[in-house]
């Protein structure tokens, strides 16, 4: 018998957390169709011994909203095997949407993700109005992997209520047109509904976009449409507010009695306690309800360097910033020049002006090293104060030597959550939280944490051991895709589609990110490659070999189960 792919040798590690064999995967068109000892040939053979056979990896939150336009690769999670990837979250989307509506949609997702306008409004059709039509345009742009889409709290609120939407409270008639909206989205193929409390995520005049202040009656009444269609209900909460917060999701949860998901970053308990979301999780989950939180399974922030513009604050800092990269290493050549950067990065908070003192601004500094791979998890005595003080320096003078050093490649990794790599090792554990966060599309120049999968095998699989193989392969395979209510992907079996990694599990690691120039007006972005990924198959096509991509684009754009269209 003939088949269109076997994959031969490799340990078969399928997904559910069963204890990985040696064998065969047979696949023919998108479907795997043997496993173990599969006999006959393959119009194509991939020698996997010595290798992992995996499902492909799932990514519930990412913002390739806008570059799936120009760039249907998806790069970089494509590079970390992932295979599916969720789309419209945090409340941003770019439907249901009226024509006059476009730039004002545009704008939000520039605001809080980091994305210029111009590139999104030039970089899509815009052809479509209903969530159905998106769904439709982003068909005809052939991504490389499977796209799945939510829908914003912003678009519904927007498409409802106009410009009103950002600080008005809706009467009553118009959250039951909200409710249904989303309802109706969810129908025609959104995988669920999602909205944003962080007051921090800000329209391009200052104010929170819309939903952010959204009361109670309104979040239950569109949770319960979106429900009652299947779809699955996502968040991101205002942490300072985290009891009153998890108080309105648990609301939001029992009406809509489905799948809800939740932006988790580890944040300590009081009182001994493992973490502060422990009692009302319990609560929630002893009431029955399906929560999981997500939460990136190491250290997150932003990159400093000369590549970037997250430096230091001062006149003669924004100085610099204001020049091309080239011209910024050539400058701080010059020893008045770095004695003036200096100075004034000494001097910083000293003013009153809400600058941050410069022991708050570089507490979290940690450089990434200048190895292939970047050190994510490196101790307080390894920061920029610390190595400053090692070498008798001024925390701006180390930070200065490092970028001439390294030719102005050198970046830092300056952390704002998930400090405490011991605590988020036991955070990782609890069976409501999943690997994720790697926010993939947004902050082009500010974050890159897309390589979040490969961290998991590489640091809390293979050096820590605090996941076996096949428990972390699980948690990035079909425990994701049972949120998103796909039940043929995520595991190897007769049947399921055949998206598959091959990974060699000893040497698979993330890459140093870097700055490259490759979307529409030359808009600059950081990105970050992988090693170990021999290659990921995306419904029966190899997408990249040995981590080069080789213009097999055989994504799908997946809607919900229960649509009409599914």
């Amino acid at each position: 018998m003939s088949h269109d792919l076997i994959i031969r040798g490799g340990l078969i590690v399928d997904g559910t957390g069963s204890e990985p064999y040696l064998g065969d995967v047979a696949i023919d068109n998108d479907t795997i169709t043997a496993l173990g000892h599969v006999e006959g040939i393959g119009a194509r053979e991939i020698d996997a011994k010595g290798h992992a056979v995996t499902p492909g990896f799932v990514d519930l939150h990412t913002h390739l909203d806008a570059q799936a336009g120009w760039d249907p690769d998806l790069t970089p999670i494509v590079w970390h095997g992932v295979t599916t990837a969720l789309i419209g979250n945090c409340g941003v989307t770019f439907a249901p949407c009226k024509p006059r509506d476009r730039e004002y949609l545009a704008g939000m997702m520039e605001s809080v993700e980091d994305i210029p306008s111009s590139v999104i409004l030039n970089g899509l059709p815009w052809d479509w109005e209903s969530y159905g039509e998106y769904l439709d345009s982003l068909e005809t742009l052939n991504p490389a992997i499977n796209l799945v889409g939510m829908v914003g709290h912003c678009a519904i609120r927007t498409w409802v209520m106009g410009e009103r939407g950002v600080d008005d409270i809706p009467t009553s008639d118009e959250i039951a047109q909200m409710a249904a909206l989303a309802g109706k989205s969810v129908a025609e193929g959104a995988v669920g509904f999602s909205s944003s409390r962080l007051v921090a995520h800000k329209m391009p005049d200052g104010r929170s976009i819309p939903g952010t202040f959204a009361k109670t009656e309104e979040m239950v009444a569109i949770a319960k449409a979106v429900g009652d269609n299947n779809g699955l209900i996502q968040n991101v909460l205002e942490y300072s507010r985290l009891d009153t917060e998890m108080a309105q999701l648990r609301e939001q949860a029992l009406a809509a009695q489905t799948r809800v998901i939740f932006t988790a970053p580890h944040i300590p308990g009081e009182s001994g306690k493992a973490n502060a979301y422990v009692d009302i999780i319990e609560t929630m989950l002893a009431e029955g309800i399906d929560i999981t939180g997500l939460a990136l399974p190491r250290s997150f922030g932003f990159l400093s360097g000369l590549k970037t513009n997250i430096m230091f604050m001062s006149p003669a800092w924004k100085e610099l910033i204001s020049l091309d990269v080239d011209s910024r290493l050539a400058a701080i050549q010059d020893a008045d020049t770095r004695a003036k950067l200096i100075q004034e990065a000494s001097e910083m908070g000293s003013s009153g002006d809400g600058t941050p003192s410069l022991d708050a601004w570089v507490s979290n500094f940690y450089w990434l090293g200048e190895g292939e791979t970047p050190e994510y998890t490196k101790g307080a005595d390894e920061s920029l104060p610390a190595i400053a003080k090692a070498n008798g320096e001024h925390p701006a003078e180390t930070w200065l030597r490092i970028m001439l050093e390294s030719n102005g490649e050198a970046l830092f990794h300056v952390r704002f959550g998930n400090h405490d790599y011991d605590a988020m090792e036991e955070f990782l554990k609890s069976d409501w939280v999943l690997p994720s966060l790697g926010d993939t599309g947004a902050h082009l120049t500010q974050i890159i944490d897309a390589g979040w999968a490969t961290f998991m095998l590489s640091h809390w699989h293979r050096e820590k051991g605090t996941f076996t193989l096949a428990e972390t392969i699980r948690m990035l395979t079909s425990a994701q895709a049972r949120i998103l209510g796909f039940a043929d992907r995520g595991t190897l079996a007769v049947g399921m589609r055949a998206d598959v990694n091959i990974i060699d599990v000893d040497k698979v690691t993330e890459g140093q990110p870097t700055l490259i120039r490759d979307f529409p007006d030359d808009t600059p972005r950081l990105t970050q490659q992988a090693k170990g990924y021999l290659a990921t198959i995306c419904n029966g096509k190899i997408i990249v070999e040995n981590g080069v991509l080789t213009g097999d684009r055989a994504g799908r754009v997946l809607r919900n189960q229960q649509s009409a269209t599914a």
